[in-house]
């Protein structure tokens, strides 16, 4: 375990460490609440953008909490190695079993409940909505941020991480794809974004994407607002809304239209 306390955030969060801290500077965190611990060697990149609109207001309320571990923390020798070459040759680094899984213990240690562990990896599994839905059906989720050349395999086969890409493109570091995920996660806690019918009719809620949107002024640069929006017959702004719905993830992402139309035949 590592003499460097991790940062924790929140209205009631309490920074990790070895040492004893004066719990009247630094309350306890809140139990029950839905936490992301983020395993990286930036902890500075963080809160971020999570700091930011209904996401940071909610972490300053306490809603949810963010835990961040140091990997450099727990390197190796006078000037805490964290990496080493890649077994059998070949370009880059790879991250140590033994410093990644201090981390991982020590970052883990108050995790109670079920809590995903996960690599983030463009090898990994693509997230999408229904991953950010389980994850925040869960008590909380452990992000290890990779950078270099990866994580030596042994220690993920160990913990038994998922690997999770936040898409079909290569990053420096997990770090940026970690607040993407989290942001999606946590907008979907209860009494976070405060209106549940704005989750449900959002892109990918029902497996396509959002149909368009329109406010005041009615006609801008010449374009009109669609006069079936203006009408006041929700049932006709209903079957708008669906038909364009439609008509946008077939154009835009055949993937997901074949997928709707098969979960509409079951």
């Amino acid at each position: 375990m590592s003499d460097t306390p991790a940062k924790s955030y929140g209205r009631k969060s309490i920074r990790l460490s070895v040492k004893p801290s004066d719990l009247m500077a630094e309350p306890a965190l809140r139990p029950g609440i839905w936490t992301a611990r983020v395993i990286t060697l930036f902890p500075n990149a963080f809160p971020g953008v999570l700091e930011e609109s209904l996401t940071g207001r909610a972490l300053n309320e306490g809603k949810w909490n963010l835990e961040l571990t140091d990997l450099r923390s727990f390197g190796v020798g006078k000037h805490r190695n964290v990496d080493d070459t890649p077994a059998g040759g070949g370009a880059g680094m790879v991250l140590r079993p033994d410093v990644v899984g201090a981390a991982v213990e020590d970052a883990t240690r108050n995790a109670r409940g079920n809590c995903p562990l996960v690599y983030l990896s463009p090898r990994g599994r693509r997230f999408d909505q229904a991953m950010a839905r389980s994850w925040s059906e869960a008590d909380g989720v452990t992000l290890l941020c990779g950078r270099f050349e990866g994580v030596d395999q042994r220690v993920l086969d160990h913990y038994g991480f998922t690997e999770v890409s936040l898409g079909d493109f290569v990053l420096t570091g997990g770090e940026i794809a970690a607040q993407a995920m989290i942001d999606a996660t946590v907008r979907l806690l209860p009494s976070v974004l405060g209106n549940a019918d704005s989750i449900e009719d959002e892109s990918h809620s029902h497996g396509l994407l959002e149909h368009p949107q329109y406010t005041r002024p009615a006609e801008w640069m010449d374009r009109p607002i669609p006069e079936v929006l203006m009408s006041g017959h929700h049932g006709k702004i209903e079957e708008w809304r669906q038909k364009m719905a439609e008509q946008i993830t077939r154009e835009r992402r055949p993937d997901m239209w074949d997928a709707y139309q098969k979960n509409k035949g079951e």
